[in-house]
């Protein structure tokens, strides 16, 4: 991978990772079926009328905005509010990781190399013993709602490959416009007409402020970044790299919400930085050039 496509994916998931705890202030407020119908409102307008729609069919538009909205923030955003950490769902959401590694096998012809393997086995460890160590406040109907929620994120991966869409800009504020209509109607199906009218009353400038990252950072720039990634390396490469977003999410829910992070937290964390390092530095090439020194 390039520096800067590296340095690209370091700047996605940080942001991803920040994403999570500072949702959880937007949630403090607003509805989470709600928040996600805003955020690709948001995301969606008035982008729509600016960037010229790509040229792939509305199917393929359809059905990464509605995996990407519905099926995927929506239940990450009911899954924190059914009292998963923002942390431990950052780390959730990144069993992503394992379903796209299967994608890119089934789907693509991908060969995953024995690091890869090494690499998927530790940082699995690594993932379980955090689930293992939670505090246990959450629901098991958050924890569930998260791995669904993973699962979407891989085959939204799956369909940026399939598309071979090279706007992906574009893609993102495209496929964002399918995703609000079907919120807005869970969110009355689920509550009526009380979020709505509880809305305006209650939305606080920490709650804004949580609105607008999420759709500038977390959604127009970050899918932007990481579906530009798809476009240019294998589903198996790029995949692995979200395993930082729990990283980057545990460290912001200490900063932002003062979660306390244990050392056994501290030592899963380290195990998924592990296996990013065994499944994405070019060992052979280092030991080629250790042959050649001699």
């Amino acid at each position: 991978m390039q520096k800067k496509h590296l340095f690209l994916a370091l700047l996605v998931t940080a942001l991803w990772g920040l994403n999570f705890p500072i949702t959880k202030l937007g949630l403090a407020s607003i509805d989470p079926l709600l928040l996600t119908a805003l955020r690709f409102t948001l995301a969606a307008l008035p982008w729509v009328f600016l960037v010229p729609r790509p040229p792939v069919a509305f199917a393929w538009l359809a059905a990464y905005g509605l995996i990407f909205g519905v099926a995927m923030w929506a239940l990450i955003n009911l899954g924190i509010d059914h009292g998963v950490a923002p942390g431990t769902a950052a780390l959730l959401i990144q069993f992503s990781a394992f379903f796209s590694l299967g994608w890119g096998v089934l789907l693509f012809g991908e060969r995953l190399r024995l690091q890869q393997v090494l690499a998927t086995a530790i940082a699995l460890w690594g993932l379980l013993r955090i689930i293992g160590d939670s505090p246990g406040h959450a629901t098991s109907l958050g924890y569930a709602l998260l791995l669904v929620s993973a699962f979407s994120w891989s085959v939204g991966n799956v369909i940026i490959k399939r598309c071979g869409v090279r706007e992906v800009f574009a893609f993102v504020v495209w496929a964002s416009l399918f995703a609000p209509l079907p919120l807005l109607a869970l969110t009355w199906i689920s509550h009526g007409a009380a979020p709505f009218l509880q809305l305006a009353g209650q939305v606080s400038a920490g709650a804004a402020l949580s609105l607008m990252f999420q759709v500038y950072a977390a959604t127009l720039f970050c899918y932007w970044g990481w579906n530009l990634l798809l476009r240019e390396y294998p589903v198996s490469r790029v995949a692995p790299l979200s395993l930082l977003i729990p990283v980057f999410g545990m460290a912001g829910s200490v900063l932002i919400l003062g979660q306390r992070l244990g050392a056994e937290e501290g030592i899963s964390m380290g195990l998924i930085l592990l296996a990013l390092a065994v499944g994405q530095f070019d060992w052979r090439r280092l030991i080629t050039l250790g042959r050649r020194s001699l």
